[in-house]
């Protein structure tokens, strides 16, 4: 790094001009855990563009969508007065995701590209197919207890970090980025990659893309929202197994369900099957049961976290009873 390059860009196209410039170079955003992996040699860089300095505003738009600038700090997303209001569950996770010097500090962007927590991933003399393609995933045959149960790989099994993310990906968010090609819109549940062959590409960015802002669409019944987090320890741990979800009930059947999982895969899981079996049934602890038994289905679990598969089932029931109690049915 004998000529490392640090610049500082105030707008997204500036960003996108300064890495256009540099080869290897990355966006720096509170959030990211860029920084750390650079101090262990893992990310080796020529030059850091930092985009913390653009601008961060959360607003609605003329469809009544919630626009949420990618340089919003944590904090201030989690005490938003609206988000309150219409996406608890959002509130709820951040507020799960860290202490509050870091949420303080982090960024909706920054938050966002977090990169996994995987022990083998950050141990440069482990093996480990994100830092070299081919090199063998050390978690699968060792200690990996925090690893994920759904939709991982021979070749990884490494699972996200964050909590708002598994929020967002309930509550169907929608990743907007710019480029040197312009603008588009990235389905969060799209937005993260499973690892397949290739768990070294995480996302569906393109080279150079930056994240300008999240959206979430409109909706009437994600006020009643909930997210629980299990974890090994109360303060500022990552999860087990965590679920976000929201229920709408009328005549006492399911109208609307959204779930999505952290803790447990490579990407925030959004729990599909799990919504299909439930839509329309009586909103039943019974019911909820079969909900999660279709999710966890396919589940695979290793040597030290077979647990997080009833685990799981576990909390997906405890959230929907929670919302069925506290408010899903619509009079």
């Amino acid at each position: 790094m004998k000529n490392f390059i640090y610049q500082k860009a105030n707008s997204a196209d500036a960003a996108i001009n300064l890495i256009g410039q540099n080869t290897n170079a990355k966006f720096l955003g509170g959030g990211t855990n860029l920084v750390d992996l650079m101090r262990e040699n893992i990310e080796r860089l020529d030059a850091l563009v930092d985009v913390t300095h653009l601008p961060a505003e959360i607003e609605e738009t003329a469809d009544g969508a919630i626009r949420i600038g990618a340089a919003v700090k944590n904090t201030a997303l989690a005490n938003h007065e609206s988000i309150r209001e219409k996406f608890p569950v959002l509130s709820q996770a951040i507020l799960f995701g860290a202490s509050g010097q870091i949420r303080n500090m982090a960024t909706v962007g920054g938050n966002i590209l977090q990169r996994t927590r995987c022990y083998y991933f950050y141990d440069d003399t482990a093996r480990c197919n994100k830092r070299e393609i081919g090199a063998g995933c050390d978690a699968i045959e060792g200690f990996n207890r925090i690893h994920a149960i759904l939709g991982a790989s021979d070749a990884c099994i490494a699972t996200h970090p964050s909590d708002m993310c598994v929020a967002l990906a309930a509550l169907d968010a929608r990743v907007l980025v710019q480029g040197a090609n312009g603008t588009r819109e990235i389905a969060i549940n799209d937005f993260h990659r499973l690892p397949e062959n290739t768990p070294h590409i995480e996302t569906a960015l393109q080279d150079g893309e930056l994240i300008t802002a999240i959206e979430i669409p409109r909706n009437d019944f994600a006020k009643n929202s909930l997210y629980q987090k299990v974890r090994d320890r109360a303060s500022y741990a990552f999860a087990l197994v965590s679920v976000a979800g929201a229920l709408e009930i009328e005549n006492k059947q399911i109208k609307n369900v959204r779930i999505a999982l952290g803790g447990v895969a490579h990407k925030p899981w959004r729990a599909f099957a799990a919504e299909e079996v439930l839509l329309g049934l009586p909103a039943t602890e019974e019911n909820f049961w079969r909900g999660a038994e279709a999710e966890l289905e396919n589940a695979r679990g290793f040597a030290n976290n077979s647990f997080k598969i009833e685990l799981a089932k576990r909390v997906i029931v405890g959230v929907l009873k929670e919302l069925a109690e506290q408010g899903g049915t619509n009079r």
